[in-house]
């Protein structure tokens, strides 16, 4: 399940990328704090077996998936996963979540083949489908997921709350 968007290569996540997704995923949180429903300062404070064990369940052999865009000179520029729930009335649809590209890989693509990605492992999968959540407002995210196939069915009002202001989230969902 690997495929390129120019010189960049997107593929699921390795055991060896743990540091290089740890760092990337605080970069996330601390650059975009509202885009994120996750902590900072909650996932600082994760210790490294909590990355790797992630990255070990994340590889998209079992039920979740993380994948990486990795540079040409070998570097992370972006990430997305999909989360799906163990509990057999529910794992027949995944969760997209954690998707960031680096400032200058934006408006290349990368995002919109990270999503592709995470979509084409849920079809092989067997999931039904997909579903995701986006701060209202986060209009070039919302962008993206449509361009993927994802509708807006709904809105969670009030859904994050980001020093001292409440924001709604735009639910979309993707059947497959």
């Amino acid at each position: 399940m690997t495929h390129r968007v120019g010189q960049i290569l997107i593929r699921p996540v390795a055991p060896g990328d743990v540091d290089a997704l740890r760092d990337l995923r605080l970069e996330a949180l601390r650059l975009h704090p509202l885009a994120f429903t996750a902590d900072l300062a909650e996932a600082e404070a994760r210790p490294s077996d909590a990355w790797r064990e992630q990255v070990a369940r994340s590889t998209g052999e079992g039920s979740d998936l993380i994948v990486v865009a990795q540079s040409a000179d070998g570097g992370p520029v972006g990430m997305a996963g999909v989360y799906t729930p163990p509990q057999p009335k529910l794992a027949h649809l995944g969760t997209i979540w954690g998707v960031y590209v680096r400032e200058a890989f934006r408006g290349t693509g990368v995002g919109e083949a990270l999503v592709r990605a995470c979509v084409g492992w849920a079809k092989e999968k067997g999931l039904a489908g997909l579903r995701l959540s986006v701060v209202d407002g986060n209009d070039a995210a919302i962008r993206c997921y449509e361009r993927c196939g994802f509708v807006r069915y709904g809105v969670e009002p009030i859904a994050v709350r980001w020093e001292g202001r409440l924001y709604d989230e735009a639910l979309m969902a993707l059947r497959l």
